[in-house]
C-alpha cells in the first residue's frame, strides 16, 4: 500500500473555488492546500461527502475585550473560539484607545499582544480612533510603515473633528490604508433622540426612531464626499438601509473607491422586534430597518453592490441589554453573531435561492481577504493558499440556543430558530479547529497576518 501523499485529505465534498463549484478532494500539507482533485488521500482523512467545502470565513469586523475598561463580554479567547465554531477562521479586531491618554498606536500594540496570547484563529488588528488628537496623524504614518493597511473611525462625532478628520482620511489613503467607517450622523441622532424623550416616547421600543435611516444616509454621503475630494478608499461598515446602499452603489458607478459591508442581523430581522417585551436585546448601531431594506440588502449581496458580510460581533449579557433603567438614549448596542453567520447565510441565502455558493464564498471570505490585503493566502480554496476550510453540512439542523454557545452573551437574537447548514469541520492552516461546534484549538495558535496591497473585490 502506498504512503498517503498529504498530511490531511478532505474527501468527496462540493468544493467552492475561485474557478467554480465541483466535487473534489483537497490535499493539505504543512498547513497549505497542496492539491485539489480526485482520489486524494492523506494520513488523516475527513469525510466531506454530502457537504459543501467553503474557504474559511474572513470576518474583518469584530470587537473583543482586551482591557478591564472594555464594555463587551467576549474577550479574545471566547470571541475567537466562537469564531472557530462558526466557521470564521480569520478575524479583524478593532483596537480603540480605552484608557485615558492612550494613543491609537499604543492601543494597537496592546491589542496585538492580547490577540497573540489568546486567539485560536488568525487575526489582524485595525488601528482605530473616534476623534483625532495631536498624535493621530503621526500614528497613521507610523502604523502604515509597520504594515497596517486598514484604519477604523466613526462619524458620530465628525463635527467635532472637522478638518482633522478629513486630513486623517487623506493621509490614510496616501499611506496605502483602507479607512473603515461607521456611518451615522451624531447631531441628527441627538435631535431625534431628544425629540422622542421630550414627547414621552423615550422607551426602548422607540429605539429605531432615534436613529432613522436619514442619519445613516447623511453620514454615508459625507464619507463619499471625502472619498471624492481626497481619493482615499473607504469601506462603509454594517450598512443597514436601502438608501445608504444606493448612495454607495452610485458612488462606485462613478468610479470612486467605495466599498460596502453589511451584517447578518440586517438580513434577518426588522425593526418590528423592538416592540417585543425583550426588544432591547436587538439594539445595534445602526438599528434594524424595514422589510424593504432587508430585501434591498439581499439584492445587493446578489448583484455585487455589497462586497462583504461581517458580524460586528460586540455582545453584552442579556441582563445588561434588558436593564429596565435604560431608554432610547442609553440602550446598550451590540450582539453576538460569530457562531451563526455562516449557517444563516447558507440557509437564507443559498438554500433560499437568493445567492449562490460562489457569492457566499465571495462575500464571507474572498472579498474581505482581497480588500484587506490577505489574498490569496486567505479567502480562497486554491493550491498555495492556507488550508482554512469549512466543511458545511447543508442538512444538519440545529435549534439556535445562545445558552449553549461559546459567546459569553448567553443568548442569541435568533434563539428558538431551527436552521440547517452548520459546520461539520472547521480547519485553520490545516488544523482541525472545531468539529460539530466543539472547539479543539489551543489559545495562542492564531497568527497575526501581514497585510499586502488592497485588491478590488470580485464582481458577479
Amino acid at each position: 500500500m502506498s504512503t498517503p501523499a498529504f498530511d490531511i485529505a478532505v474527501r468527496g465534498g462540493t468544493v467552492v473555488t475561485p474557478h467554480g463549484v465541483s466535487r473534489a478532494d483537497i490535499g493539505v500539507t504543512g498547513g497549505v492546500i497542496a492539491a485539489i482533485g480526485n482520489g486524494l488521500h492523506g494520513i488523516r482523512e475527513l469525510d466531506a461527502a454530502g457537504c459543501v467545502v467553503l474557504p474559511g470565513a474572513v470576518d474583518v469586523h469584530v470587537h473583543l475585550a482586551t482591557t478591564a475598561a472594555a464594555e463587551f463580554v467576549d474577550d479574545v479567547g471566547t470571541g475567537t473560539r466562537a469564531a472557530a465554531a462558526g466557521g470564521v477562521t480569520t478575524v479583524g479586531h478593532m483596537a480603540f484607545p480605552e484608557i485615558e491618554g492612550e494613543t491609537m498606536a499604543a492601543a494597537t500594540a496592546r491589542d496585538l499582544a492580547a490577540c497573540a496570547a489568546d486567539a485560536v484563529v488568525d487575526f489582524l488588528v485595525h488601528p482605530s480612533f473616534v476623534l483625532p488628537d495631536e498624535h493621530t496623524l503621526d500614528d497613521i504614518g507610523a502604523l502604515a510603515r509597520a504594515g497596517h493597511r486598514s484604519l477604523k473611525t466613526v462619524t458620530l462625532f465628525f463635527d467635532r473633528g472637522g478638518a482633522e478628520m478629513v486630513a486623517a482620511f487623506e493621509l490614510a489613503g496616501r499611506s496605502g490604508m483602507l479607512t473603515m467607517v461607521h456611518c451615522e450622523d451624531g447631531p441628527l441622532i441627538d435631535h431625534a433622540t431628544h425629540a422622542l424623550i421630550d414627547t414621552g416616547r423615550g422607551a426602548v421600543q422607540h429605539y429605531p426612531d432615534s436613529r432613522p435611516e436619514i442619519t445613516e444616509l447623511a453620514a454615508v454621503q459625507r464619507v463619499i464626499a471625502i472619498c471624492e475630494l481626497t481619493g482615499a478608499p473607504v469601506y462603509l461598515v454594517h450598512l443597514s438601509g436601502a438608501r445608504a446602499l444606493h448612495a454607495a452603489k452610485d458612488a462606485r458607478a462613478r468610479g470612486l473607491p467605495v466599498y460596502t459591508e453589511t451584517r447578518p442581523v440586517y438580513l434577518e430581522l426588522t425593526a418590528d422586534v423592538h416592540a417585543r417585551p425583550d426588544g432591547a436585546k436587538y439594539a445595534g448601531m445602526p438599528p434594524l430597518r424595514t422589510r424593504h431594506d432587508v430585501d434591498a440588502l439581499w439584492r445587493g449581496l446578489a448583484d455585487g453592490s455589497i462586497d462583504t458580510v461581517a458580524t460586528d460581533h460586540a455582545p453584552w449579557r442579556l441582563a445588561d441589554k434588558l436593564d429596565p433603567r435604560l431608554d432610547v438614549a442609553g440602550v446598550r448596542k451590540g450582539i453576538a453573531e460569530l457562531e451563526t453567520m455562516l449557517p444563516l447565510l447558507y440557509a437564507d441565502g443559498v438554500a433560499a435561492g437568493r445567492i449562490d455558493l460562489t457569492r457566499l464564498a465571495a462575500v464571507t471570505s474572498t472579498n474581505p481577504a482581497r480588500l484587506f490585503g490577505l489574498y490569496p493566502r486567505k479567502g480562497a480554496i486554491a493550491v498555495g493558499s492556507d488550508a482554512d476550510l469549512v466543511v458545511l453540512d447543508p442538512v444538519r439542523c440545529k435549534v439556535i440556543d445562545g445558552r449553549t454557545m461559546i459567546s459569553r452573551a448567553g443568548y442569541s437574537v435568533y434563539d428558538g430558530r431551527e436552521t440547517a447548514g452548520w459546520p461539520r469541520f472547521v480547519l485553520g492552516r490545516g488544523e482541525v479547529l472545531a468539529h460539530d461546534g466543539e472547539v479543539r484549538a489551543r489559545p495562542g495558535r492564531g497568527s497575526r497576518l501581514t497585510q499586502g496591497p488592497m485588491l478590488a473585490p470580485l464582481t458577479v
